[in-house]
C-alpha cells in the first residue's frame, strides 16, 4: 500500500493541472468571476488536502508509538471552507459563490477518482 506522501503527491499534481486550466480559463474567457471562484476554492481545497495528509502522517506516527491520538483536523478544514465562502459572499463581483463551493469539493472529487482508478483500472 502506498504511503500518504505518495498519494498526496499524485493528487496534488492532478489539482495543479486543474488549477492551470482554471488560470487559462480566467485569462482567455469572459467568465472571470467563475474561474476566479474555481481558483479560490480549488486552492483552498489543495490546502485542505495538504492539512489532511500532514495530520494523517502525525496520526500514523502516534499510533505506531502508542501515544494518544489527536484528531485529523476537521475544524480547521471547515474553517477554511467558511473563509472561502465568506470571501465569495463579501466580494460577489470578484468570486462566483457556486464556483467557490465547487472548487472546495475538488480535492474530494480527485480523491475519489484517484481511488477508483488505482483500485479498479490499475490492479496489480
Amino acid at each position: 500500500m502506498p504511503d500518504v506522501k505518495t498519494i498526496y503527491s499524485r493528487q496534488s499534481r492532478y489539482i495543479f493541472t486543474l488549477l492551470s486550466l482554471y488560470v487559462l480559463g480566467y485569462g482567455f474567457t469572459s467568465y472571470k468571476t467563475i474561474f476566479l471562484g474555481l481558483i479560490l476554492g480549488t486552492s483552498l481545497s489543495l490546502f485542505n488536502i495538504w492539512l489532511l495528509a500532514r495530520r494523517m502522517d502525525k496520526f500514523a506516527d502516534a499510533v505506531v508509538k502508542g501515544e494518544k491520538v489527536r484528531s485529523l483536523g476537521m475544524i480547521s478544514r471547515m474553517a477554511t471552507a467558511v473563509f472561502a465562502v465568506m470571501l465569495a459572499v463579501e466580494y460577489p463581483d470578484k468570486f462566483h459563490l457556486y464556483s467557490v463551493i465547487l472548487g472546495l469539493m475538488t480535492s474530494y472529487i480527485v480523491i475519489m477518482i484517484d481511488f477508483f482508478i488505482k483500485t479498479f483500472i490499475f490492479r496489480k
